[in-house]
């Protein structure tokens, strides 16, 4: 394995750095957009979408551990990408979904409702927060420095498994309330 120059280290961390800050600050002001773009009635169907990407990923990194503690890096190396792959595929479905359409309100009452924004909004936050750990998980393996990604999926796993399951938790609380 080739050794990362501590030029070509300073640019990753940039670039990793400045997507952990860029993304969620992106979906905020795209949240926070009032006049909603017209792209069609199919867009009213992603956050059924986002709930099966949600499910496919948190079954894929689940894998992705079973496949690394049965020491099959190849197998471990394709679910995870393919985990990255679909947690990126989310986050475009989830802006489109919010760039064409108004929030969905939670209708449920009585012990639900603080359940329901507790798990909302542990989610939200801890999906800030993971970018930045499955970014560096990543550069770290694919550059080869197994070391350094065991220690950050230490944190990364966790959370990112917990962000895909409450995604997917959310999804089915709210998803009475959706217009279609």
């Amino acid at each position: 394995m080739e050794t990362i120059q501590p030029v070509q280290e300073q640019k990753a961390n940039r670039v990793i750095n400045i997507l952990a800050l860029a993304i969620p600050v992106a979906v905020a002001v795209l949240l926070g957009i009032r006049q909603k773009v017209d792209l069609g009635n199919w867009t009213t169907y992603l956050p059924h979408i986002n709930g099966v990407i949600n499910s496919i990923t948190a079954v894929l990194l689940l894998l992705g551990l079973y496949f690394i503690k049965q020491k099959n890096v190849e197998a471990h190396k394709r679910t995870m990408l393919t985990a990255f792959a679909f947690g990126s595929l989310f986050l475009v479905s989830y802006v489109l979904y919010h760039l064409t359409n108004e929030s969905t309100s939670f209708g449920g009452q009585g012990w639900v409702r603080p359940v329901y924004y507790f798990l909302l909004v542990s989610h939200i936050v801890l999906s800030v927060v993971v970018v930045w750990f499955v970014l560096r998980a990543v550069y770290y393996a694919l550059s080869g420095q197994i070391a350094r990604h065991k220690q950050t999926v230490k944190y990364a796993f966790p959370i990112w498994l917990y962000v895909s399951i409450t995604g997917v938790i959310v999804y089915l609380m709210i998803k009475p309330y959706y217009l279609h």
